[in-house]
């Protein structure tokens, strides 16, 4: 048991500090960005209210299914109705990202998305890859970057870029799909915690 505790202390320090980590490079982006996103705050916070009132009824909903159990079976049962409600709201937010609008608003995020990925790499000679729908808007970006080039390569994904060195030796994925991929655990951990269901 000593270990059970050891180990999910562990876990948690590990968790917080790449939260913190994360959390500490969102902010780097978001400060480069804030003036381009400006106006894409009202669309961006009616979503946002659209997607938490879904969330927050499915977690009612599954709170409701949840409470009053203490052994092992219902904790499982809790914590597979709090995934799928987890995955509903994830879901929903995915199918508003693919049916989105890649207008100025979007080529402004590919831009956040370009400088980002050469402040990570640290070299703005890169080549740079997406899917087939997003090709146009980060052609159309692309003038701002020296060094910068569009292969003619194309994946599926949602939106978003891949970024390669020149040089093949540095890769960095900042597709939407990674981006949310990175930030799901810590969604799903804080709706967790807010319905007292430990993961």
């Amino acid at each position: 048991m000593a270990s059970h505790s050891a180990l999910e202390s562990t876990i948690d320090k590990i968790l917080s500090n790449t939260e913190q980590s994360i959390l500490e490079n969102i902010r780097s982006g978001l400060d480069d960005s804030q003036q381009n996103l400006d106006n894409a705050i009202p669309k961006l916070e009616s979503e946002y209210d659209k997607i938490i009132s879904d969330g927050e009824k499915e977690a009612d909903k599954i709170a409701k299914q949840i409470t009053g159990s203490s052994d092992i079976e219902a904790r499982n049962k809790q914590l597979m109705a709090l995934e799928d409600g987890v995955n509903k709201v994830f879901s929903q937010a995915l199918d508003q990202i693919t049916n989105s609008d890649r207008s100025g608003d979007y080529s402004n995020l590919i831009k956040t998305l370009i400088e980002e990925a050469t402040q990570i790499l640290g070299t703005s000679d890169i080549l740079i890859s997406t899917n087939a729908k997003d090709k146009d808007v980060v052609q159309s970006v692309l003038s701002q970057f020296s060094g910068a080039e569009l292969t003619s390569d194309t994946f599926d994904c949602l939106g978003g870029i891949r970024v390669k060195s020149k040089d093949g030796t540095m890769t960095f994925d900042n597709t939407l799909d990674a981006r949310i991929d990175r930030l799901k655990p810590l969604i799903r951990k804080e709706i967790a915690a807010k319905f007292g269901v430990g993961i």
